[in-house]
């Protein structure tokens, strides 16, 4: 039996540079493919740019706890309460601070009533000094009684002007006691809902034992996306914008605007993965609902730029 003829040494080298070329041809195909930047979301078409966001307020949430030392004497909310300004949140015992006002205001009726005093004799000493001084100039009195009468009336005008001081001083401290008294109130700064809660009646706080309080100011929502330096030169203030919640299904829509763009790269916080995190430079760009939104304050969205503000509604 015959064997086979084996191909020549030209013929094998022919064709490993046949499969050599091949090769290679597949591997540059696979590397031209064009890739987005590290930690940009390549931009769906008709958008000039989508970025991650978050929804936020102007000055964010706001932690209350109480001015003063002391022991709690009545909360007066709950969390999921809707206050007004101005409206009590919670009080400290009061018993210290308003004896503080009780010895003020006495203090004060008393430096006034001195003052009261001086005043009237201040007013004898004066008609009894002009009465001796006209008695010695027509030669019925003497006139070391005179002169005895006019130092007398001195001293109570120098009285009097210590007087008045120590009235001023008993004011002012009355005041003092008054504020500290009201230090021991807390009151909402502005219209707000009550978010958490952790303050009890009897409980002892101080102003560094924390919040008591978290409020949601009553003010409209902002959307913070962090845009990659990639599309910093794509986006402007006034552009229009769509915004979405990050991972809904529904599809829902909000129509925003770009309000501002930041001056500063700082790095990606909201990105997932943490490779893209470390490594990606994004510019904060707030952007403002064009309607009221629903949206909850720390909520996760999707903005994506420049497309015309659509028809979705909350």
């Amino acid at each position: 039996m015959t064997s086979p003829a084996l191909p020549s040494p030209p013929a094998r080298a022919g064709r490993l540079v046949i499969l050599a070329l091949g090769t290679a041809w597949l591997l540059g195909g696979c590397s031209s493919s064009t890739q987005a930047p590290v930690g940009a979301a390549a931009p769906v078409a008709s958008y000039a740019a989508v970025a991650r966001g978050r929804i936020d307020i102007e000055g964010g949430l706001l932690a209350l706890s109480m001015p003063r030392e002391g022991v709690l004497a009545t909360v007066d909310v709950h969390e999921g309460d809707s206050v007004k300004q101005g409206q009590l949140l919670a009080t400290l015992d009061p018993m210290p601070a308003q004896l503080a006002v009780d010895a003020a205001q006495a203090q004060l009726e008393q430096a006034q009533a001195q003052l009261k005093l001086l005043g009237v004799k201040q007013q004898a000493a004066r008609q009894r000094a002009q009465r001796l001084a006209a008695a010695a100039a027509a030669g019925a009195g003497a006139g070391q009684s005179a002169d005895d009468a006019r130092e007398a009336a001195a001293q109570l005008d120098a009285e009097q002007l210590a007087a008045r001081a120590a009235q001023d001083i008993a004011a002012q401290k009355l005041q003092e006691a008054r504020y500290e008294l009201k230090q021991r109130s807390l009151r909402a700064p502005f219209d707000a809902e009550v978010v958490h809660v952790t303050a009890q009646p009897g409980a002892s706080v101080s102003p560094g034992s924390g919040a008591l309080f978290t409020l949601l100011p009553n003010k409209p929502r902002l959307v913070r996306a962090e845009l990659n330096d990639s599309f910093v030169g794509a986006v402007h203030p006034g552009m229009p914008a769509e915004v979405s919640a990050d991972g809904d299904r529904d599809g829902r829509q909000w129509s925003a605007h770009v309000l501002r763009i930041g001056k500063v790269y700082g790095p990606a916080t909201l990105e997932n993965d943490p490779q893209v995190r470390a490594n990606a430079r994004t510019v904060e760009c707030v952007l403002t609902f064009d309607q009221p939104s629903s949206l909850r304050i720390g909520q996760r969205v999707v903005v994506r730029f420049g497309k015309p503000a659509g028809t979705a509604k909350d």
